[in-house]
């Protein structure tokens, strides 16, 4: 089958004819702001843009204490401020709970406090191990950061980066935002992923201008034999989004 071929004129035209409203675009923006915590982000744009954002900044602010705590790895000061603002959160949510508890094991570890760490281990994260086979997995990977030397290359290390902290905040921030009753997901990601996948069914059809990298935007006109490769640089762009 030949694929219909449009060029980057034709395609910059076509994309011109859209009629996209700016306010849309604006509550988009702001959708993800507030949801992600980004309160003094959401203050600036609504007062350059004029978006009025749907809750209470300040509500914001309570999110943003508990996500620094996490990504700074002070755990126990993050469940202190949830308990503060809904103790029913994590009474209600064991596997939260197990994965903030799993966190602080890993702090642990990462300081070099063994004896602590596996008294921890034994302690908390033991029995709750013995009642869900999905959380002795994750305490069994954990403990075996304690066979390697914390800054070499092993199979478990993804657990000490900072990304680990960040999926941990992510998934509190979204429990939070379900107890005061708001979106837990911004809409922004799902319409990348979206796109992302709108590509993948055209590049079957036909070759045109794309967005190989989405975190620049620019569309990239490839040569024929290029097609199958693409969406390598787009997919990873967009699983980080």
């Amino acid at each position: 089958m030949v694929k219909k071929a449009i060029s980057k004129d034709d395609w910059s035209a076509r994309l011109a004819e859209v009629q996209v409203d700016r306010d849309d675009l604006n509550k988009l923006i702001m959708n993800y702001l507030i949801i992600e915590g980004y309160k003094d982000a959401a203050e600036k744009f609504s007062q350059e843009s004029g978006a009025k954002p749907p809750v209470n900044l300040e509500s914001i602010q309570n999110r943003m204490v508990v996500r620094t705590a996490i990504q700074r790895g002070h755990i126990e000061e993050a469940i202190e401020h949830v308990n503060d603002l809904n103790p029913e959160i994590l009474d209600t949510n064991p596997k939260l709970f197990f994965h903030l508890q799993q966190q602080r094991l890993i702090e642990y570890i990462r300081e070099g406090r063994v004896t602590e760490a596996l008294e921890f281990a034994q302690e908390e994260l033991a029995p709750r191990g013995e009642e869900n086979p999905e959380f002795l997995s994750e305490l069994e990977r954990t403990m075996s950061l304690l066979a390697f030397e914390l800054n070499s290359p092993s199979p478990v290390s993804d657990l000490l980066t900072p990304a680990q902290r960040q999926k941990l905040a992510s998934e509190l921030n979204s429990a939070l935002l379900l107890s005061q009753s708001q979106e837990k997901d911004p809409k922004l990601p799902a319409l990348l992923k979206m796109c992302w996948w709108a590509q993948q069914q055209l590049d079957e059809r036909c070759t045109y201008p794309k967005i190989k990298d989405f975190t620049k935007a620019e569309l990239v006109m490839e040569p024929m034999g290029a097609v199958g490769g693409s969406q390598g640089s787009s997919s990873s762009a967009v699983a980080g989004a």
